[in-house]
């Protein structure tokens, strides 16, 4: 299992000005001084980039040797009728840029109702007939969970399934795992679809213990189901970045190593 970063977690220390980190600057950083191998980069923060700094971006990880792994998009895109084009062309972008970025996956939430079969069965079609667009790109297109067509496990391992093929798959978080109630079980279920997990840290209390939930669990979780591919540490809270994710990365090797 691979340890590596979202990039999102270290947003607060990118600075733009000519003295600052830049996102340019962060595959040699991550690889430095964070030790971990590779990123994970959320859409937004490649807003308005031109495909000449996308290629600068691959051509610094690749030198870093920390490539750019999944483009992940986390805003909810609906495949239901008349929405169906407008996303179907956000795909098609995201998935120019992860192809530009150098990157195996692109990742996307699916909005829609939850308990709703058609809702279900139309999402799959929707994205089945755009599959070969994303695997031109050499791309798999991993499904996150989000609130509503797929916050349940169940629905989002339903709907890999009615779409089929080789490049469909999953993008587990801690956070939604928490959320549904069990995260052990959650884990469980999703991890063997996943091409990706994002180990989601919210900070850790004086004692090293993780707020919220149990992170020894969740990597115990999917090691159990034999997930061997990418965990990404995605730092979402308040504190210092850099305390935080170095305080994750000692206690998920720990649980990965004793394995």
């Amino acid at each position: 299992m691979l340890l590596t970063l979202t990039a999102h977690s270290v947003h607060r220390l990118l600075d733009p000005s000519s003295d600052g980190l830049s996102l340019l600057d962060l595959p040699d950083y991550v690889i430095s001084h964070l030790h971990l191998r590779g990123l994970n980069i959320d859409a937004d923060m490649l807003a308005g980039w031109t495909l000449e700094q996308l290629d600068a971006l691959r051509d610094q990880a690749d030198k870093a040797g920390c490539p750019c792994l999944v483009l992940y998009d986390e805003t909810p895109l609906s495949f239901l009728d008349s929405q169906f084009e407008s996303s179907a062309e956000r795909l098609r972008r995201l998935a120019a840029g992860a192809n530009r970025l150098g990157c195996n996956a692109v990742s996307i939430r699916c909005d829609g109702p939850a308990d709703d079969d058609d809702a279900l069965e139309e999402t799959a079609d929707s994205i089945r007939s755009l599959m070969t667009e994303i695997e031109r790109f050499d791309l798999n297109l991993l499904l996150a969970p989000c609130e509503g067509l797929t916050m349940a496990p169940d629905r989002l391992t339903d709907l890999i399934k009615r779409i089929g093929g080789f490049r469909i798959g999953s993008l587990p978080t801690f956070e939604h795992a928490a959320a549904s109630g069990n995260a052990v079980q959650s884990l469980r279920k999703l991890a063997p679809y996943a091409g990706a997990i994002h180990a989601t840290v919210h900070g850790f209390t004086k004692d090293g213990e993780h707020k919220d939930y149990d992170l020894t669990e969740c990597i115990e979780a999917v090691q159990s189901v034999g997930f061997v591919n990418t965990l990404a540490i995605d730092y979402t809270g308040n504190g210092d970045p850099v305390d935080n994710i170095e305080k994750a990365r000692s206690a998920l090797l720990a649980v990965i190593e004793a394995e």
